[in-house]
């Protein structure tokens, strides 16, 4: 099969596609997908970098989620069947290729109302906004939500959790495109966060009340303000930081606010909380709100351009994905 191998830690330009990669067999409780599309995550770009070289072997190929059609289940596996169309939690063997491995327990079925495309976008993006949003912070119906980062696929995702829970939404992004995007998928209020003076925007919009929840995407950022724009009792759920963040912890004790970290990975290793995120994801599926913004789709050969684009691109819309013929 054609995958996309990492023989050495580096920039983009170490994503080169192998022609003649074995196709894996899949284990007593692992299902082997022929891929249609796979998703692209910034944690990907991190550890093709080397970021997590001792934990990790060469070659390498990368990829989380993705779509497709089972093509051969191990021994032990009960739920699917050659030909079914499902998307992908997590892979053993990397999904840049033409056939992963998943196990069992992290394949669910694709309804017929998205392609393999929109499949490849709900994974990490839905699973993320779930475990953050409804998990970890516990937001509720009548609260406000502050999403940052909102154009991207984690932030889409949890706009539309947010919209369809009864949450009042709003969203930040860094570009006019982005930004009606974000309005696209339920945000009342929109900010641009490259403008100075957009937190007291945000204020103004809450009539100086603050948000009772906010999905933090880079808090080494935002963190200092996100504090300071809290309601009573509000909390920051962080996602993403790409560095160390200074606080003010006074901040935190009128308030009673809190600060949760949030790792979709660890956070939903219980068979339990996958479930109750995938059938979510479902239910929205099945009554139409949930909608995956494809942004840039590439090709296998792709990988490098769409590894810039997430990490170094003028602004997110939505999922990148790759395509597999």
């Amino acid at each position: 099969m054609r995958a996309v191998r990492v023989t050495e830690w580096g920039g983009p330009e170490v994503l080169k596609v192998h022609p003649d990669v074995t196709i894996p067999e899949p284990q007593v409780n692992q299902i082997l997908i022929k891929v249609g599309a796979s998703g692209v995550n910034p944690v990907e770009a991190y550890k093709r970098t080397g970021r997590d070289a001792k934990s990790m072997s060469l070659p390498w190929t990368p990829g989380t989620d993705c779509a497709g059609t089972v093509h051969k289940i191990g021994l032990a596996v009960t739920n699917f069947k050659p030909g079914d169309r499902v998307y992908t939690f997590g892979s053993v063997t990397g999904t840049y290729a033409e056939y992963a491995i998943s196990t069992e327990d992290n394949v669910y079925l694709l309804p017929d109302q998205l392609d393999f495309k929109a499949g490849a976008a709900l994974g990490v993006p839905y699973f993320t906004a779930y475990r953050a949003l409804i998990q970890r912070a516990r937001a509720e119906a009548g609260q406000t939500v502050l999403v940052h980062g909102a154009s991207g696929s984690v932030g889409i995702a949890t706009l539309q959790f947010a919209k369809a829970y009864g949450m009042t939404v709003l969203g930040t992004a860094g570009t006019p495109e982005g930004m009606q995007l974000v309005r696209e998928n339920g945000a009342k209020f929109v900010f641009n966060h490259r403008q100075d003076g957009y937190m007291d925007e945000i204020m103004t919009a809450t009539s100086g009340e603050g948000v009772d929840v906010i999905i933090e995407m880079l808090a080494d950022v935002n963190l200092q303000k996100d504090l300071e724009i809290l309601a009573p009792d509000g909390v920051v759920a962080v996602i993403g930081s790409r560095g160390t963040a200074e606080i003010k912890p006074a901040l935190m004790l009128g308030k009673e606010s809190t600060i949760i970290g949030v790792t979709v990975r660890g956070g939903v290793k219980g068979q339990k909380s996958r479930k109750v995120i995938s059938a979510a994801i479902n239910a929205g599926i099945q009554s139409g709100w949930i909608k995956p913004h494809i942004g840039k789709e590439f090709s296998l050969e792709g990988a490098p351009q769409a590894h810039h684009e997430i990490i170094d691109g003028p602004g997110a819309l939505g999922r990148i994905v790759l395509t597999v013929p």
